[in-house]
């Protein structure tokens, strides 16, 4: 198993970030093909104190190959073009492989 994980630093609007990401974003992501399962997780915090980060997301797919399919798909470039749009300036994307 494979998944694609995006890590978001905190961005200037949290709230108006919130609320694209929760009501256009996931729902496009959720309609990429091949998905097997889309997990969202808030940073609160570090041992050490406050995070420059504001959310990880980690969306799982069977395979390296079923990843790059959602990718190409029409659903995965509707996703990546609405992320590059409310979200370019904070997220990187990451590629793992679930051990």
């Amino acid at each position: 198993m494979v998944k694609l994980v995006a890590i978001y630093r905190k961005p200037e609007d949290i709230e108006a970030f919130d609320k694209h990401y929760n009501e256009v974003h996931a729902p496009l992501v959720e309609k990429m093909p091949g998905l097997i399962k889309l997990e969202v997780s808030r940073i609160y915090g570090t041992p050490m104190g406050e995070s420059d980060l504001h959310l990880i997301a980690e969306m799982y797919f069977e395979s390296k190959e079923a990843l790059l399919e959602a990718l190409s798909s029409p659903e995965g470039r509707a996703a990546g073009k609405d992320l590059r749009g409310f979200a370019g300036q904070v997220v990187s994307m990451h590629f793992a492989e679930v051990v």
